[in-house]
């Protein structure tokens, strides 16, 4: 029996604040687990902003595709993406609109995308551990356009933060984050991180990749958001 059975049945797991014997939350490992099973979305530094690519697993051909996002515009210089429980993502999505706005309100200034990354990874921890909470059941991937330069956080249920150059959350993510180390260049174009991308979706999803899928956008170091249709897709590939 291994560790983790062997503590739910000790009941280690009925509070979101009790420790296991190995040093474990176990509902933060489980809402990790929700992030590991969720539509897997990736995000890419390049020399002209940041590139999402949000995997929306569309199964229906009733499906209205444009009323279902993966991608996020919070302020017009920051937009985020997520993978796992998107309820849970959506909420902290709305909190993050409102403490950018009310920064902007307040201080006559957009919000610093750290600043904003913080809050938000404040918000997830204090969801580890406070009683009567769950921890939010997915992993955020916050960019914004800071000094003329993208800048791009992961966060974590447990309310950890990491700044990386490009990333990959969700069901695909340790095989895209493997090709990702070994052919990231910085020097890439949007449309060029958009291909190259798409590229690595169709490697990890193989028989089951579909162009249709995907929701695709980029943050301009304009600050503006680009959002691509398929036809564009289709000509990029």
């Amino acid at each position: 029996m291994d560790s983790v059975k062997q503590h739910q049945e000790m009941g280690y797991d009925r509070t979101v604040g009790m420790f296991s014997p190995d040093g474990l939350l176990l509902q933060v490992e489980y809402a990790e687990k929700a992030v590991q099973l969720g539509a897997s979305v990736l995000a890419i530094t390049t020399k002209e902003g940041v590139v999402f690519i949000g995997d929306r697993r569309i199964k229906s051909k009733l499906l209205v595709k444009k009323s279902f996002k993966k991608i996020f515009e919070v302020d017009n210089h920051i937009a985020i993406a997520g993978a796992g429980v998107m309820s849970d993502g959506r909420r902290l999505i709305e909190q993050a609109r409102v403490i950018a706005q009310d920064h902007k309100v307040k201080f006559q200034n957009p919000i610093d995308i750290l600043s904003l990354v913080k809050d938000i990874a404040n918000i997830q921890q204090y969801y580890s551990q406070a009683g009567g909470l769950r921890p939010f059941g997915v992993s955020l991937l916050i960019a914004g356009i800071e000094d003329n330069k993208p800048i791009l956080y992961k966060t974590t249920p447990s309310g950890i933060y990491m700044r990386f150059l490009a990333t990959c959350v969700g069901n695909v993510s340790n095989k895209i984050n493997e090709d990702l180390e070994k052919e990231y260049t910085e020097n890439m174009s949007n449309k060029e991180a958009i291909k190259f991308g798409l590229k690595l979706f169709k490697k990890a999803l193989e028989d089951e990749f579909n162009i249709e899928r995907f929701d695709v956008a980029s943050l301009n170091l304009s600050e503006e958001i680009q959002r691509y249709g398929v036809s564009e897709l289709k000509k990029l590939l």
